[in-house]
């Protein structure tokens, strides 16, 4: 199991509509090919900063998610919001 890590800084005064967008897009993760559930957490410092964690089997899982419409409707429903491009990285427990 991994787990996608996804740092996100959203354009002020944005954040409600990003949260809402990703709440939205939970059920297409869900769709996911082994995909095990997405997490949003905030950044109480800085609130325009956000980590989406989505748990894989696999990062070769998460890699074809990016290949599907979903993933599209995903960046449709919350890719304006984006200040700058998600960084994203993958870990594993230890």
């Amino acid at each position: 199991m991994v787990t996608e890590f996804a740092e996100i800084e959203i354009k002020p005064g944005m954040e409600d509509e990003f949260i809402a967008g990703v709440t939205a897009s939970k059920p297409l993760f869900a769709r996911g090919k082994n995909c095990h559930g997405a997490t949003l957490q905030r950044s109480i410092e800085h609130p325009a900063h956000f980590v989406l964690l989505v748990k894989w089997d696999a990062v070769a899982d998460h890699e074809a998610f990016r290949e599907t419409p979903d993933f599209q409707t995903w960046r449709k429903n919350v890719g304006h919001c984006f200040a700058a491009p998600p960084r994203v990285w993958h870990g594993q427990d230890v």
